[in-house]
């Protein structure tokens, strides 16, 4: 072997080498979780009532809560870490959390980068905007001005139906698209009917309506893929506190009716 080839040999050694070195930790199990002792949960923090903040300014709502029952079910402690639409997915990929509890609805996308769990919650997409604005069918969108929190399932469903030429502005969160609805800096936006209450709660009667529906969604626990003993577990957990209704009493704290019946 010349210099030459010791010096290419040693340079991909030195590649694999650190190929390697940068490599994501193997998938955990739920007896290595348990073994630590903690999970940590990526969690939305601006999707009231699914995620929120409480007075001390610590994750709380119908999300939160499905952590900590979970986390109760198998006995470790739960370390909620906040995440956005965007980086919620990148969150888990790259090991900074390891479920994710995150108001995400599955889709066939999303399906070819994370392992879904069996549904735990279910929200209505819907556009909601001025009652001025005649608006009853996607395909009136077009004249008017249309916001949505940037990568969510209403950003989808919304870009899917809307006319050619529609004017969509993308926001970092629904709390922002919600703003630019109050304030006037869109006509409508596409949300889920939670927000829209929310929103209906601010400001004057008859300002806003529910002018169609986008989607109907179902939400589930999100995993790396290939992490079958962990989806299992999860499974189970959903399986068991949907059939002895701690899920619908969760459900029914935060959105003040059933949770709905999911595949």
């Amino acid at each position: 072997m010349n210099q030459l080839s010791r010096r290419a040999f040693a340079a991909l050694g030195l590649a694999a080498t650190v190929t390697l070195a940068a490599a994501p930790a193997l998938a955990q199990a739920p007896e290595e979780l348990k073994k630590k002792g903690e999970v940590n949960v990526g969690m939305l923090v601006d999707f009231p009532p699914y995620g929120t903040t409480n007075a001390q300014n610590q994750p709380d709502g119908y999300d939160a809560d499905v952590a900590r029952l979970l986390s109760k079910d198998w006995g470790v402690k739960v370390n909620i870490v906040p995440v956005t639409g965007p980086n919620r997915i990148p969150f888990l990929l790259t090991n900074k959390v390891d479920l994710l509890i995150a108001s995400l609805a599955i889709t066939p996308e999303r399906a070819k980068q994370v392992q879904f769990s069996k549904p735990y919650s279910a929200a209505t997409i819907v556009l909601y905007g001025s009652k001025k604005a005649a608006i009853k069918a996607a395909g009136d969108l077009k004249p008017f001005r249309v916001g949505v929190a940037r990568a969510s399932t209403q950003d989808v469903a919304l870009t899917a139906v809307a006319p050619q030429g529609t004017e969509i502005r993308r926001f970092d969160d629904d709390a922002s698209a919600m703003q630019a609805l109050i304030s006037g800096q869109v006509d409508a936006i596409g949300c889920s009917t939670t927000v829209a209450a929310q929103i209906a709660k601010r400001v004057p009667a008859d300002t806003f309506e529910q002018k169609f529906v986008l989607r109907q969604q179902e939400m589930a626990v999100a995993m790396r893929p290939g992490q079958e003993a962990l989806l299992k577990s999860v499974n189970d957990f959903v399986a068991k506190n949907t059939a002895n209704g701690e899920l619908n009493k969760l459900y029914r704290k935060w959105l003040e009716t059933d949770l709905p019946k999911m595949q």
